[in-house]
C-alpha cells in the first residue's frame, strides 16, 4: 500500500494590496508572500476506492467541502485514478487565521500524489491545478518568497528572504476572509503598502525598511471585526519588534525581530498571554517530503 507523508508549510503576508473588485467576484490583489517554518504533517494512504479525511482537531472539515479533499479529487478527476485515498491532517498552523493552513494542506495533496503516483508534472502544471482549489494554492506548492498578483494565483519568485526571525499570535476568534473582503471598502483605505519598497527592503534585508513596508490593506477591516488586534500589536511591539503586521485576513498579527535571542525572549514573554505563540524563521519551502513508502 503506497503511503506519502508531507509536510505543508504555513505562509505570512509580507505586505498585501487590493486593489479592486473583478467580474468573477474576487478581487485583485498584490501581496509579497512568505514561507515560515509552522508546518501541518499530511499523511496521503493509498486505498482501494473513495476519499476519506482524518484529523485529530476539532471544528475541521472532513467531507467535501475541506480543501484536502477537494486537491485529492480534482486530482483523481483530472488523471483518471480510479485508486482512493485517505489522508491525516496534522494540524499545527492555526485555522482560519490568515496563514494558507487549509490552502497548504491542498498543496501538499497535489505535490503528494504527484510524486506517489508517478505522474511527473511540472511545478508549472501543478500550481494550474491549485489555482482551481484557491487564491493561495499555488504560493503554498512553491513556497519561499513571492510576488502574488491576479487574485493571488500569478506567482513570480522572489529572492529568497529565509532565516528571518518572527513572533506569531494567534487569537482565538475565527475569521472568515469572505466577511472581510466583503466589508473592504477601498476608498476608506488610509494607508497602502510599497509593494516595490518591500521587495528591495527584503533583497537587501534591510530590517527598517521592512518593517517600514509591512502593511496590510485588510487589517483596519478585521480590526472593527476583531479589535483585540491592536492589543496583540502593541503587545509584541513592547517586546521589541522592529516591526508588526497582520497577515492575510487575520486574526494572525507577526512581529518582525532582528535575530533568534530578540524574537526567543519576546516568545517567552508573550506565551503564557496567548494560547496560540509562535517563534519562527522565515523558510524557502511550501511542501517538503518527508517518507515515501512505496
Amino acid at each position: 500500500m503506497r503511503r506519502i507523508v508531507l509536510k505543508a508549510y504555513a505562509k505570512i503576508n509580507w505586505a498585501l494590496d487590493v486593489l479592486g473588485k473583478r467580474s468573477d467576484g474576487y478581487h485583485d490583489v498584490e501581496m509579497v508572500m512568505q514561507s515560515v517554518d509552522l508546518w501541518d504533517i499530511v499523511s496521503i494512504t493509498e486505498k482501494d476506492k473513495g476519499i476519506s479525511i482524518k484529523c485529530h482537531m476539532d471544528g475541521i472539515p472532513l467531507d467535501k467541502t475541506n480543501t484536502a479533499y477537494r486537491a485529492a479529487a480534482l486530482f483523481k478527476d483530472r488523471f483518471g485514478i480510479e485508486k482512493g485515498l485517505e489522508i491525516e491532517l496534522h494540524k499545527n498552523i492555526p485555522v482560519a487565521a490568515g496563514m494558507a493552513g487549509g490552502s497548504a494542506d491542498a498543496a501538499a495533496v497535489l505535490v503528494g500524489l504527484n510524486r506517489m503516483w508517478g505522474l511527473n508534472l511540472q511545478e508549472k502544471d501543478l500550481m494550474a491545478l491549485a489555482g482551481i482549489i484557491g487564491s493561495d494554492v499555488p504560493f503554498c506548492v512553491v513556497g519561499g518568497t513571492a510576488l502574488a498578483r491576479g487574485r493571488g494565483e500569478e506567482i513570480t519568485a522572489l529572492s529568497p528572504a529565509e532565516g528571518i526571525w518572527l513572533v506569531l499570535v494567534t487569537l482565538e476568534q475565527r475569521i472568515s476572509t469572505a466577511e472581510v473582503y466583503g466589508k473592504l471598502d477601498l476608498r476608506k483605505v488610509s494607508v497602502k503598502p510599497n509593494i516595490s519598497g518591500m521587495m528591495d527592503s527584503l533583497q537587501r534585508r534591510d530590517f527598517e525598511g521592512i518593517a517600514r513596508n509591512m502593511v496590510n490593506v485588510l487589517e483596519e477591516v478585521t480590526v472593527e471585526l476583531c479589535p483585540q488586534i491592536n492589543t496583540v500589536k502593541n503587545d509584541i511591539m513592547r517586546q521589541g519588534a522592529i516591526g508588526c503586521c497582520m497577515s492575510g485576513s487575520g486574526p494572525t498579527v507577526y512581529g518582525l525581530f532582528g535575530d533568534e535571542r530578540a524574537a526567543r525572549k519576546a516568545y517567552a514573554a508573550l506565551n503564557p498571554k496567548y494560547s496560540q505563540c509562535f517563534v519562527v524563521q522565515t523558510t524557502g519551502l511550501g511542501v517538503q517530503v518527508v517518507e515515501v513508502v512505496s
